[in-house]
């Protein structure tokens, strides 16, 4: 690497810029692909029209990938962000679809990616709402929520499935992580970089051999697709759909705030207002193309946060490689099936590892605010108790409905509206005394700041 070059702006060699953006790409896979299927079957749309959804969802999510990692203009966050289908969306695009009919679900989509575009600058200014403590409550509480997606996969992918959780599945799922932890202890450099990789690899080499997956669905896939726009009709609009829709854009971008600082952290880029204007602006750009391309609203994914961590290769690069390959599979459904074969316990086992690396990012970044003096302690205790709700007793929430129902499904944006709120409440007045007293320690001053600004 050359002195002058940033990290984040290191082009490694072509061999571990595809290995290591194959894993990213192993790593969201399942969770974007998931919207088409779950959405085309609750729709009962033929399989035909739910590969062309899956094929439009992996060809949309490279090209807001690379708008992302490489950018242009003023779009773009230009750091490893990998994008894919927010599941964020899945339930209101389905009540729009259901009441509506799938046109008037692309056309929401296609305005409220214009209108993301439009309000990026203002939503950008409340960086400052998005202090350490709040940035690091948000982190755990982001990657605790993915915790039970992993133990899903984990038990087999299905929990009402008769063979969910039987010792074949775990013990392919812990293979699995056994892999990675030898691989990542006993190598280093390239071999302990691609430890996801060659535990998924491993896995579903055992998961083969004892018959645990099964690859003969490939054989239906056609080799070869073109992405067509408005493969379902022209868009049609409508107030309730594109209100409804509105409101999923403003917990995307909320999340994506968590997400890009919890990476900025990583790749020791700091992330600013005007970085967070164009990281909004390519997610709008993303959402609208791809209701043109029979797609839905795309997010930062924090599943990959983990894998940054875990290799410590903080290239954009690298993502941005996966974004290619991203492409190059929406165009080849059958190599995209051969992917999705990988069984869910083996993807189970990676996450698992991957999301608790996002834990212990958001605990380390914890770690480094003053608690002495200030209200960080109730404020991390208030949010995470509030932000882990959705996700360890969703039935609290289960006589809500309509647009709050968004709201509490979501507990990455509940915990960070808790955490906002009561460090702009609690906080507020000793950053004032700091400010004011001048027998204040201007150590003390800076480490508050650091904690409370």
């Amino acid at each position: 690497m050359t002195k002058n070059i940033c990290p984040v702006d290191e082009i490694l060699s072509p061999v571990k810029m595809l290995t290591l953006g194959f894993q990213h790409v192993l790593v969201m896979y399942a969770g974007t692909i998931a919207v088409p299927l779950v959405f085309g079957s609750k729709m009962g749309l033929s399989q035909k029209d739910i590969i062309l959804l899956i094929n439009a969802t992996l060809f949309m999510s490279g090209v807001a990938t690379l708008s992302q990692t490489i950018g242009f203009w003023k779009i773009g966050a230009r750091i490893p962000l990998i994008q894919g289908c927010s599941f964020i969306a899945l339930t209101p695009m389905l009540i729009i679809g259901q009441q509506y009919g799938i046109q008037y679900v692309f056309g929401s989509i296609i305005t409220c990616g214009a209108l993301t575009i439009v309000i990026a600058p203002l939503f950008s200014k409340l960086l400052r709402f998005f202090p350490p403590v709040v940035t690091g409550t948000l982190i755990i509480i982001i990657g605790l929520s993915l915790i039970p997606a992993a133990a899903e996969w984990l038990g087999g992918g299905n929990p009402n499935a008769a063979d969910f959780g039987n010792i074949s599945h775990l013990t392919l799922g812990f293979s699995t992580i056994t892999i990675i932890l030898i691989i990542y202890r006993c190598f280093s450099g390239f071999l302990a970089n691609n430890s996801i990789l060659i535990g998924l690899l491993g896995g579903t080499s055992l998961a083969a051999i004892s018959g645990e997956t099964d690859f003969s669905s490939v054989r239906a896939v056609s080799w070869f697709a073109f992405i067509k726009p408005f493969a379902f009709g022209f868009p049609k609009f409508s107030p309730t759909p594109i209100i409804l829709i509105s409101l999923v854009m403003i917990v995307i971008m909320a999340e994506t705030t968590g997400t890009s600082m919890a990476i900025g952290k990583l790749v020791d880029r700091k992330i600013t207002s005007h970085i967070l204007t164009n990281t909004f602006r390519s997610n709008g750009l993303s959402t609208m193309l791809g209701g043109l391309f029979n797609s839905f609203a795309y997010n930062a994914f924090m599943q990959n946060t983990g894998l940054i961590a875990l290799t410590g290769v903080k290239s954009r690069y690298i993502v941005a490689t996966s974004g290619g390959i991203l492409i190059f599979l929406s165009f080849f459904p059958k190599l995209a099936s051969i992917l999705s074969a990988v069984p869910p316990p083996v993807l189970g086992g990676a996450a698992l590892i991957m999301f608790g690396m996002t834990i212990a990012t958001g605990i380390q970044q914890l770690s480094q605010i003053r608690y002495e003096g200030t209200h960080n302690s109730i404020i991390i205790a208030a949010s995470l108790g509030i932000g882990i709700i959705p996700t360890s007793f969703p039935d609290l929430f289960s006589k809500i409905d309509g647009p709050l129902k968004i709201i509490s499904d979501s507990g990455a944006l509940m915990g960070a509206l808790t955490a906002v709120l009561l460090n702009a409440f609690l906080n507020q007045k000793i950053e004032k005394k700091l400010f004011t007293d001048p027998h204040s320690n201007k150590s003390l001053l800076k480490n508050d700041l650091t904690s409370s600004k």
